[in-house]
């Protein structure tokens, strides 16, 4: 019985040398694997992570950038993209301010289209916004309006707009689904690159923008004191991709290109979310 029992004893000796011996082998992998790890992750034990800020344009909501926010959400961001009112530049600004300062650290800011017009003011004076990412956007420098910086945009402000009045004297602007041309439709003109069915439904819920907003100027840019990105679509044709290098090479930004209309942030949300990366990266 004693020789079994030493047996056994024995046995188990073995085995729980043969664990520890796997386990000695597994770990360094283990630790290799955490070593080689992606940059970005690397990046995010190099301090606070930010908050991504997505702001739209006119004619969207913060939907637009659904999948631009699954793919941040994927890399372990919050994410938030807040209504913009489009009532104007000195307003919406306004509003995106107060909005930014309810968020805690650092805070990655990001506008589409008109909503760059937007964050160009909003983030004036905020210490907590680490960058600034324009996407197909206008880069307003101080004084300069929506109106005065789409030269050449296939929105034709005499036949591209349904005009509606509302309340308070407020003109509210929506864009035409067909064709009336010059303009050429929202499907051809502002979500070129989206599919048709798509594009019918962006049509379908569009935002108004007030008229208001096209000529009110703008106001100390946050660009003179934020680093700024911009991505440029390069099949843009409503803000077109002249006039976007133009302003991004004024305000200083690091500028990259995508094969894209200008809702690239639908139809290349890779590219999109690739970009703010790239600024969360140099930032943070």
């Amino acid at each position: 019985m004693e020789h079994v029992n030493r047996v056994r004893t024995s046995r188990r000796t073995i085995l729980v040398a043969a664990i520890l011996a796997v386990v000695a082998l597994l770990v360094p992998l283990w630790v290799g694997g955490l070593a080689s790890a992606s940059p970005s992750d690397r990046n995010r034990g190099a301090g606070p992570q930010p908050t991504i800020v997505l702001v739209h344009g006119d004619w969207a909501d913060g939907s637009s950038w659904s999948g631009v926010i699954e793919r941040l959400q994927r890399r372990g961001f919050t994410v938030v993209a807040p209504p913009n009112p489009l009532r104007g530049p000195s307003s919406d600004a306004a509003y995106l301010a107060s909005f930014l300062q309810t968020i805690p650290g650092p805070i990655v800011l990001v506008g589409h289209s008109y909503g760059g017009f937007v964050i160009t003011n909003a983030a004036t004076g905020n210490a907590n916004v680490n960058a600034l990412v324009y996407v197909d956007a206008f880069i307003p420098d101080v004084g300069q309006a929506v109106g005065g910086l789409a030269a050449g945009s296939c929105l034709d402000p005499a036949t591209a707009f349904n005009a509606v009045p509302s309340a308070g004297g407020v003109v509210d602007l929506y864009l035409r689904s067909e064709a009336n041309p010059p303009y050429p439709g929202f499907a051809q003109c502002f979500a070129n690159g989206v599919s048709p069915k798509q594009a019918a439904v962006l049509a379908a819920v569009q935002r108004p923008a007030a008229l208001a907003q096209f000529g009110e100027p703008s106001g100390p840019p946050a660009w003179e004191t934020i680093p700024s990105w911009a991505l440029i679509g390069t099949a843009d044709r409503a803000i077109p991709p002249d006039q976007q290098q133009a302003m991004a090479t004024n305000a200083g930004a690091q500028i990259s290109t995508v094969k894209a209309g200008h809702l690239s942030l639908v139809s290349r949300p890779n590219a999109v979310a690739n970009i703010i990366q790239t600024a969360v990266d140099a930032t943070t």
